[in-house]
């Protein structure tokens, strides 16, 4: 065991923690103020859900065993997960693996909550994230990282492209449309500044963990994954920033943070496969896409994603992943991507991607049918127009005599 690696991992697995409550944040300063103890809850409770499954199965199930699909139950309750050695041939205890990869599963369902914020039942929340953490998650972590069909096709998700962003975002839009529009659905707004942007550059700096973090040692590939994170999120910051110049001929600070969030999501697969300055055009392209996904074709089409979590995740998650298959490189992938005359690569970053839309969809819409026979999905029309905050939760952001 290598200490600066185990360090190094530790640090990591709780700078994605921290993206949790960054994320809180972030959503809340978005949401109508009534609904602000509801947003932050349910990007909360996402810690609890996780950590405690992760522990009890999830670990086991995602990491454990041969199957193409899902794992086994040899690791439940971390049975024999050593923490002083590895299994896999790592430079970190099998307990710095398995604490690491626990805190992805927490930011994962709580992205998905800003697509259903202010009109979801939190009970049925609940209990939807439980199934959800079962059923989607941890069968794509496995198929992704622990040895499962996609990562036997080939297929490049370094930090979680697929596993983290294109199934919180595909699941979000697929609930938010079980669910149904808001009653008073606006633009999306902001009330509190301070709190979207405290709580975007803690999921900014959170962020270095999540993907240099999946280097699993204090190494050049992480390195890499730091240096293009930090290359992508400033590309896309940057051209949010221009684009809301030519559109609106103002610099919009809520979106110079959505635009840094696009540019992170867009080098979340590719991070430690890819070149810096593929990274910055990554963010580039996928900054624009997101915007246009976020500010046009939201509202043609009419979809309610009431915090972009589709058009910041799913829809960058998307373009990400196949971005990845352009600009891999051999030195750091194993294989080369399309811009090396490597169409294969190119095929099986999109098998994958749409094996895990499809899994997403099919689960979700799963997932909540059940749920709906047990409490009710949606929140009584009451509640919705009047606030959530105190009804639901019994508490409000501020607190009148």
């Amino acid at each position: 065991m290598v200490g600066s690696d185990i360090a190094w991992v530790l640090v990591s697995a709780a700078l994605v923690w921290l993206m949790v409550p960054g994320l809180a944040l972030f959503y809340g300063g978005f949401t109508d103020v009534r609904s602000t103890v509801n947003t932050l809850a349910m990007v909360l409770i996402a810690i609890a859900i996780g950590g405690t499954v992760w522990f009890a199965v999830g670990y086991s199930l995602a990491f454990s065993g041969h199957g193409l699909i899902i794992g086994d139950l040899q690791a439940a309750f971390f049975h024999g997960v050593s923490m002083t050695s590895s299994s896999r041939g790592l430079s970190i205890p099998d307990g710095a693996f398995a604490l690491f990869q626990g805190m992805f599963p927490m930011i994962t369902m709580a992205i998905i909550a800003g697509s259903v914020v202010g009109r979801m039942n939190f009970k049925a929340f609940i209990l939807f994230l439980l199934g959800w953490m079962l059923l989607v998650y941890v069968p794509l972590a496995h198929m992704v990282w622990g040895g499962g069909l996609l990562a036997q096709m080939g297929a490049l998700d370094f930090a979680g492209g697929d596993v983290v962003h294109i199934s919180s975002g595909v699941s979000g839009l697929t609930l938010a449309l079980i669910i149904g529009k808001r009653k008073q659905a606006t633009t999306l707004t902001v009330h509190n500044m301070l709190s979207v942007v405290i709580g975007g550059g803690l999921l900014w700096f959170g962020w270095f963990g999540f993907n240099a973090g999946s280097a699993l040692a204090a190494n050049g590939v992480a390195v890499l994954a730091f240096i293009n994170t930090s290359i992508a999120a400033s590309a896309g910051m940057l051209t949010w920033v221009m684009f809301d110049l030519l559109v609106f001929h103002q610099v919009k600070v809520a979106g110079a943070m959505s635009g840094a969030i696009a540019g992170l999501v867009a080098i979340t697969p590719g991070a430690g496969f890819v070149e810096p300055v593929s990274a910055a055009i990554m963010g580039v392209v996928v900054s624009l896409v997101v915007y246009i996904a976020t500010t046009v074709i939201k509202y043609r089409m009419g979809y309610d994603d009431t915090l972009d979590a589709f058009g910041l995740h799913g829809v960058g998650g998307v373009f990400g992943g196949l971005l990845t298959g352009v600009f891999a490189t051999k030195t750091l992938a194993g294989t080369t991507g399309l811009l090396q005359g490597n169409w294969h690569l190119m095929g099986v970053q999109l098998a994958g991607i749409v094996l895990t839309i499809a899994v997403s969809v099919v689960m979700t819409w799963s997932i909540a049918k059940i749920v709906g026979f047990i409490v009710p999905l949606r929140i009584g029309e009451k509640a919705e127009l009047t606030g959530v905050d105190l009804l639901q939760h019994g508490e409000s952001l501020t607190f009148t005599k």
